[in-house]
């Protein structure tokens, strides 16, 4: 089932257009500032609080642990309360996590605050997607998801050098202090600027909201399931890595210093927004010569494991070209999203959604996790060796493979 165009749907340079995409885009810069920041700061906090990869790894990763567990509940929410109001509330959080973290003296207090900047930015990606589906038409939807991935790439962006220029000029908890204030203008921006009323019609608000079994029709359904793995690990490798291990890798393998990993980060970054706007704008455009969003999704992210082989076979020797590649290609998986929002009717959009990004980041916090678990057992002077990042990356490569597999092999029954 897949949803019809809205009718009306305002142009993407129209007035009504950008009063949706610019703040929606803009608070999800922040929470993918907040998603990589700790990339560039790991080593000051690191130091000052005594932590080793492993409590790293987990510090980092209950971020993704606290929006997957908020995902499902989060979906009626954005189909029940609208994305206006859920996301500009939810913010609010983050920016009081943010605080809590710049103020923390311990791993607890470290964990709390970012628990809640997890839970506050949870509504940041899947408010702005719910958002696109009701007002814009189905067949813009890679491109118009693909300008909010850019801007969180404006976020990634700004979690590199400019992060770093701010560590070292004022320290890391300087650098959340003034997050938590931006943050709080942001959610007044979106709560003042968007749109009120959405083009949604009564009957599908009350399908939305009142509908038990959407979320068992988005989990019963086989061609979620054909999908989902691929975009799964895809993503969780690339949100696990680009977020925390590329910082580490840079300075242990690479041997660079901070300001140098962060040049490396921010052309990784760069690739990133380029990657979003590109990959969205063709599978838009392939979709009007009879191309499914879903096969270009598929295509696109088996190139994503080119660059991933070559940094695990030897990038240390050119790190720059694996890593933008690695940025460009790894912004594969959200197209996925794109495939599975048309493939549902839209009063369960924001279900079926949420119910991916839930799988997604519960594998991510594992993901994260766990490569932190195995790079921690290859310890070398004050880093990590080589060896325990070839491992780490090399089982999160095989289990992209063994999806693609999934994906290529199984071929389910029509839904009944």
């Amino acid at each position: 089932m897949s949803g019809h165009p809205q009718s009306g749907a305002p142009a993407l340079y129209s007035a009504l257009a950008l009063r949706i995409l610019l703040p929606f885009g803009i608070g999800y810069c922040i929470s993918f500032l907040f998603r990589v920041v700790n990339a560039v700061i790991a080593d000051a906090m690191s130091a000052e609080l005594g932590l080793d990869a492993n409590m790293l790894g987990l510090l980092t990763s209950i971020y993704f642990a606290t929006i997957a567990v908020f995902q499902l509940p989060l979906g009626v929410l954005l189909d029940r309360f609208g994305p206006r109001r859920v996301e500009s509330v939810l913010l609010l959080l983050a920016a009081a996590g943010a605080l809590v973290f710049a103020m923390a003296t311990s791993a607890g207090w470290l964990m709390i605050g970012r628990a809640m900047i997890g839970l506050g930015v949870s509504a940041c990606l899947m408010a702005a997607f719910i958002a696109y589906r009701r007002w814009f038409d189905s067949s813009r939807l890679p491109l118009v998801n693909g300008l909010q991935m850019a801007f969180g790439g404006l976020g990634a962006l700004a979690g590199t050098r400019p992060a770093a220029m701010v560590l070292e000029a004022a320290g890391w908890r300087t650098l959340f202090l003034g997050l938590a204030v931006l943050t709080v203008v942001i959610a007044v921006v979106i709560w003042v600027v968007v749109p009120r009323d959405e083009p949604v019609s009564g009957e599908d608000r009350r399908q939305g909201a009142s509908s038990s079994g959407s979320f068992r029709q988005v989990f019963a359904d086989r061609t979620f399931w054909r999908i989902a793995p691929l975009v799964t690990f895809s993503q969780s490798a690339f949100l696990s890595i680009q977020s925390l291990w590329i910082g580490t890798w840079l300075r242990d393998v690479a041997g660079l210093d901070v300001l140098s990993a962060s040049n490396v980060m921010a052309a990784t970054t760069v690739a990133m927004i380029f990657g979003f706007l590109l990959l969205g704008w063709l599978s838009s455009r392939l979709v009007r010569y009879g191309l499914a969003i879903q096969t270009s999704s598929v295509f696109f992210m088996c190139l994503f494991l080119v660059p991933q082989l070559g940094i695990i076979a030897g990038g240390f020797s050119m790190p720059m070209a694996f890593w933008i590649a690695f940025g460009f290609f790894g912004t594969a998986g959200i197209i996925g999203y794109s495939a599975i929002s048309h493939h549902f009717p839209v009063h369960i959009a924001g279900r079926a959604n949420t119910a991916l990004n839930f799988v997604v980041f519960v594998v991510a916090f594992f993901e994260q996790w766990g490569l932190g678990i195995v790079i921690n057992q290859f310890p070398a002077g004050n880093g990590y060796d080589e060896a325990g990042y070839r491992l780490a990356m090399g089982l999160a490569l095989a289990a992209q493979v063994a999806a693609l597999a999934w994906y290529l092999l199984w071929r389910p029954r029509r839904n009944g």
